[in-house]
């Protein structure tokens, strides 16, 4: 391997973490590829790799590497695609990073009919709540809530998340219905843990136009948006969650909203990419299927005072 072909390899190890995995990627020998790997750490005068027996992981100036020519690869993969006229057939592996909840309850169709629509796109799919680095992780897209900050990447927004407050009527007959920000003192809640940090989730809202945070006290607390839901239609208490979280029991009245006049500005939902002059056709496929979501996505959070 010489040239381009040893970036190719030296690439596609750090995507896989060793050189087995990488060589069946590429179809080659492990050998083989380890060979390449070892002429271009040579060739640049730096060790790439930090070598185990059952795993590589790059070093500093690996990574470095790896940030640089990964744009480059792109690039050129994306040139390929546009000189043979593919470019309404992406074709290869897609790594997208997306919100456990509204990857699964919004996201992930839009995918599924993508892959019925393009037979030779494959998914690798990584549904968490945390922020990856998608150019240190090889990460083709992903979606993220709320406000950016990463230069490094492009963002394009397609969609917004409102949070509501919820309970079940259950629980409003037995407690009342609250009617301002201050009653909440007197109610109980359902509250998020936050996963990655183990801090319960604070509750926002919109007062006399500022903003306005709420510790709420608890008595059930889940580090599962999902959980945290199924808890208020059981009338533990109330809840805050992105609107879409609770379209169908609001939709079918397990659910109710509750000082919906006090609901905090909505956050953007923005698909985010490595920037780059080329963006490749598996990757151009999506965006524009999200940027074309607004409509939908929009529809499922009901009006204040719905």
């Amino acid at each position: 391997m010489h040239g381009l072909q040893q970036l190719i390899a030296f690439a596609e190890t750090v995507k896989h973490g060793s050189f087995a995995a990488a060589a069946r990627k590429l179809g080659t020998a492990p050998s083989t590829l380890a060979k390449a790997v070892v002429r271009l750490e040579d060739s640049l005068g730096v060790k790439l790799f930090h070598r185990t027996t059952r795993q590589v992981r790059p070093t500093a100036d690996g990574e470095r590497l790896f940030e640089r020519c990964r744009r480059v690869l792109e690039e050129v993969e994306a040139l390929q695609s546009e000189a043979a006229g593919t470019r309404t057939a992406p074709a290869g592996l897609l790594r997208v990073d997306l919100p456990i909840v509204y990857g699964r309850r919004v996201l992930l169709p839009v995918l599924a009919r993508l892959l019925e629509r393009y037979p030779a796109l494959q998914l690798d799919l990584r549904l968490h709540d945390s922020y990856t680095d998608l150019i240190r992780d090889g990460i083709d897209l992903a979606v993220r809530v709320g406000a950016l900050s990463d230069s490094r990447l492009v963002a394009r927004r397609f969609s917004e998340q409102a949070l509501l407050l919820c309970a079940s009527p259950g629980y409003l007959r037995e407690h009342g219905v609250p009617r301002t920000i201050d009653d909440l003192a007197r109610h109980q809640a359902v509250v998020h843990r936050l996963p990655t940090s183990g801090r319960l989730r604070s509750w926002v809202f919109a007062s006399g136009g500022t903003r306005r945070e709420l510790d709420p006290r608890s008595r059930v607390q889940v580090n599962d948006g999902e959980g945290t839901v199924h808890g208020a239609c059981l009338g533990l208490g109330l809840v805050q969650v992105p609107d879409y979280m609770v379209a169908d029991e609001i939709a079918s009245g397990r659910l109710v909203e509750v000082l919906s006049s006090c609901r905090a500005p909505a956050e953007p939902i923005s698909v985010v990419y490595p920037s780059g002059r080329l963006v490749p056709p598996r990757v151009r496929v999506v965006i524009d299927a999200l940027l074309t979501l607004g409509d939908t996505a929009a529809s499922l959070s009901p009006a204040p005072g719905q």
